[in-house]
């Protein structure tokens, strides 16, 4: 009954602060509608410039090519490449194309023609992503034999068919809705009764441990369940993705990431005194976790030293099993070993808040 009346108190100081409940619809609802839309790897609307120093039926249909392409804004051609490069280094442009004089000639004579591309590596993922599509365009022009070779593969997308990254992300997007709603409420809400002084009379009461943190975490782990209904929701109303495989197990991962943070928001506010120390602590834990988890890039990516903080990671295990169901649609026995790793540690976490609390009877 106790623990009943705890929780009932939780729920009451959510509900009569101004801002919480607003932040708890608001937020999942603001990263599933807009953030889709923005985080996007694919590159495109790169400025080139062109110099064309041959002048030929082939240079110029080379030019047309690049013109008529998705990913590339043809911004027109320069008479020297001197005019290109300034262009490029006053951000006008991103990619310079130099085609010889002796452009059409080498073609006609069996030789590969040594074209130029001078990009601008302020951007580095801009300017590689960009001269490979303009290296393979190139490619396709001067070695019509390559170019009907490649128009008779045949690619098969077995997941994601359609390449959509917004596909990619939403699952992932999850991972982030949860990790700041679970962890940095429960680590502001402690710290928020100690500056008050409430929690001082929670203190001197017969409640144990373990019943205050319980009163603590079961909160959060509702509002977690409340957000993956909206962002499911939201998933497939805006964007027609829905979950491939069985939903429940979303719900577990969910359950199992929001055991996680809320004990460790917990965690760092027993060891912190005032709001400030709890967020900066809360913060520095969050960026790692997010940078080191894959959500943005391939894990495998990173070298061996960063790669080897993913088997602690949380992070890493929920995105890495949320991609596999809701995108592959694989069942409980694909993702076995992401499930028992972020158990294993949801625990360790748990126990962790609730040893470390100090309650003065």
């Amino acid at each position: 009954m106790t623990l009943k009346y705890l929780i009932q108190k939780e729920f009451l100081q959510i509900r009569r602060n101004a801002f919480l409940p607003r932040l708890i619809v608001a937020f999942p609802i603001v990263v599933m509608c807009v953030l889709p839309w923005i985080m996007n790897q694919e590159v495109s609307n790169v400025v080139v410039d062109v110099v064309d120093n041959d002048r030929s039926v082939l240079s110029q249909r080379l030019v047309h090519e690049i013109e008529a392409s998705n990913y590339f804004i043809f911004r027109g051609q320069c008479p020297t490449y001197d005019a290109a490069l300034q262009d490029i280094e006053h951000s006008r442009a991103d990619i310079a194309l130099v085609i010889p004089s002796n452009y059409s000639r080498d073609l006609a004579s069996g030789q590969t023609p040594q074209v130029l591309i001078a990009a601008n590596a302020v951007n580095g993922t801009k300017g590689s992503i960009g001269s490979a599509y303009l290296s393979q365009i190139i490619t396709a022009n001067a070695q019509p034999s390559i170019a009907a070779i490649q128009s008779r593969v045949m690619v098969l997308n077995l997941y994601n068919k359609h390449q959509n990254y917004k596909l990619y992300m939403i699952p992932a997007l999850l991972a982030m809705v949860m990790m700041l709603l679970c962890g940095f409420l429960p680590a502001l809400n402690i710290v928020g009764e100690k500056e008050a002084g409430t929690i001082e009379q929670i203190n001197v009461t017969p409640v144990s441990k373990w019943s205050f943190i319980l009163a603590k975490l079961v909160p959060y782990w509702i509002i977690a369940v409340f957000v993956i209904i909206v962002c499911l929701l939201l998933s497939w109303a805006v964007y027609g993705i829905t979950c491939q495989g069985p939903v429940i197990l979303v719900f577990v991962l969910a359950m199992l990431l929001a055991l996680f943070w809320s004990s460790f928001g917990l965690l760092v506010s027993n060891y912190s005194d005032t709001m400030q120390q709890a967020i900066f602590v809360m913060w520095f834990f969050v960026v790692l976790m997010l940078l080191l988890s894959g959500l943005f890039t391939p894990s495998r990516s990173m070298p061996d030293w960063a790669y080897a903080t993913t088997y602690v990671n949380p992070m890493h295990y929920f995105i890495d099993a949320i991609r596999t169901v809701f995108l592959r649609g694989g069942g409980l026995a694909s993702i076995t070993h992401q499930v028992a790793s972020l158990t294993v540690i949801s625990l360790l976490m748990a126990v962790w808040a609730v040893m470390s609390y100090k309650k003065n009877h």
